[in-house]
């Protein structure tokens, strides 16, 4: 397991850019494989973007590609979600997760975070 905290949510208008930051503890980062997830008020929480172990494969949910990308340093522990042209329905709880079984298993990830708000407003 790793502890992860994220951070960089905030309020931002439509069109505008954040860049949220999650940062891991542990020494075997890079073998772990990173997501984020979403969680709007009143719906489920969904899956957003997810990037491998070394960084190699990314993926991407369909409302969000082109406009948010997920990056890792991993000599820095931290994995990055760029969100450009931010929309209103983009407003949510944003959720760091991390597994070392695979992309494939971040939806039933071991360790999450604590969330960081990101508001959209139009």
């Amino acid at each position: 397991q790793v502890q992860l905290v994220e951070s960089g949510g905030g309020l931002v208008q439509a069109g505008d850019s954040l860049r949220l930051s999650c940062a891991a503890s542990g020494r075997t980062f890079s073998s772990y494989a990173m997501g984020w997830f979403r969680q709007a008020p009143g719906k489920e929480r969904e899956f957003v973007a997810a990037i491998s172990w070394g960084g190699s494969s990314t993926y991407y949910t369909d409302s969000v590609k082109g406009r948010f990308t997920i990056s890792r340093d991993n000599a820095k522990n931290t994995v990055y979600l760029q969100m450009n042209s931010l929309k209103p329905e983009d407003t949510a709880v944003y959720y760091c997760a991390a597994d070392d079984r695979g992309v494939h298993s971040l939806h039933n990830a071991g360790s999450w975070g604590q969330g960081t708000q990101v508001t959209v407003s139009s």
